[in-house]
C-alpha cells in the first residue's frame, strides 16, 4: 500500500478503542479504491488485536462519507473489493463492534457504509440518503438489504425510490440512529458510546454483535444450537472467568480478549 493510500485513512488508538477516520475532506470522503484497501486494512488490525474491543468510523472535515467516487468509477477503477466490498467492509464488517460517527452528508456508499456499522452516532445536521437510482445505478453495497432492517419497510422503500435525503432528526424517529449530537459533537460523543462499551469483555461483545446482527438468519430449528455454540466458546475464554472473579472479589475485571 502506498503512503499516499495510507494517508486517506487515518487511525489512532485510544485505549481498547480504534477510531478510524476516512481522510479525503476535498472530495466529501469519497472512495476510492485505494481508500477502500486502507480501510480494510484498518478493519484486520480492529479484528486482529485482542488489546481492541471496538471502532469508531467517521470523516475527517464536514461530512461522513458522500460514497464511491465517481472520477475513479469513470475512470475505471472497481472501487469495491472482492469478498469485502465498498470500503471493504460493507459485505464482510468487521466482528467487533463499530460505531459511524455521522457529521453532514452519509449519502449513496457513505449512507451504506454507516449501515455496515452496528451502531450510529449522528449530528443534529446529518443526512442521510440513497440516491443511486438519480444517477442510473441501485444501492448495491447492502443499503437496499440492510435499510429494511433498521426502519420501517416503506420507509426504506420510499428512501430508496426517491433517493430523497433523511435528516438526522428523521432518521432519530425512526430509530436509525442511536444518539444525536450537537453539530461538530459527532465524534466525541462516539467515543462517550464506545467507552461505556468498552468497559465490557471483548470476546462478549463480539458474540453479542454475531447473535444479534445473524440471528434474525437463521432458521428456527438451527437458532439455539447456533446461539449455544457461540456461547459455549465464551463461557470457555479466560475473560469469563475473570469477569465471575472480578464480581466475587469486588473490583474492576481486566481484561485479556481471550
Amino acid at each position: 500500500m502506498t503512503d499516499e493510500a495510507t494517508q486517506k485513512v487515518l487511525v489512532t488508538r485510544e485505549g481498547a478503542v480504534l477510531v478510524v477516520t476516512i481522510n479525503r475532506p476535498e472530495s466529501r470522503n469519497a472512495i476510492d479504491r485505494e481508500t477502500s484497501l486502507a480501510l480494510a486494512e484498518a478493519m484486520d488490525q480492529l479484528d486482529s488485536d485482542p488489546a481492541l474491543s471496538l471502532a469508531i468510523l467517521t470523516g475527517a472535515g464536514d461530512h461522513f462519507c458522500a460514497g464511491m467516487d465517481l472520477k475513479a468509477f469513470v475512470a475505471g477503477e472497481r472501487v469495491e473489493l472482492p469478498g469485502r466490498g465498498l470500503a471493504g467492509m460493507t459485505q464482510s464488517p468487521p466482528a467487533k463492534p463499530l460505531i459511524a460517527a455521522v457529521e453532514g452528508y452519509a449519502l449513496a456508499g457513505g449512507f451504506e457504509i454507516a449501515l455496515a456499522c452496528d451502531l450510529i452516532v449522528a449530528s443534529e445536521t446529518a443526512q442521510f440518503g440513497l440516491p443511486e437510482a438519480k444517477r442510473g445505478l441501485i444501492a448495491g453495497s447492502g443499503g437496499l438489504v440492510r435499510l429494511p432492517e433498521r426502519v420501517p419497510r416503506q420507509i426504506a422503500m420510499e428512501c430508496a425510490l426517491t433517493g430523497r435525503m433523511i435528516p438526522a432528526a428523521e432518521a432519530e424517529r425512526w430509530g436509525l440512529i442511536n444518539r444525536l449530537s450537537a453539530p461538530g459533537a459527532a465524534l466525541d460523543t462516539a467515543k462517550s458510546l464506545a467507552a461505556e462499551i468498552a468497559k465490557n469483555a471483548p470476546m462478549s461483545l463480539a458474540a453479542s454483535k454475531e447473535i444479534v446482527a445473524q440471528a434474525g438468519r437463521w432458521s428456527e430449528d438451527s437458532l439455539w444450537p447456533r446461539q449455544n455454540e457461540i456461547l459455549e466458546r465464551v463461557i470457555a475464554s479466560r475473560d469469563a472467568r475473570e469477569g465471575a472473579t472480578a464480581f466475587a472479589e469486588k473490583r474492576p475485571p481486566v481484561w485479556k480478549g481471550r
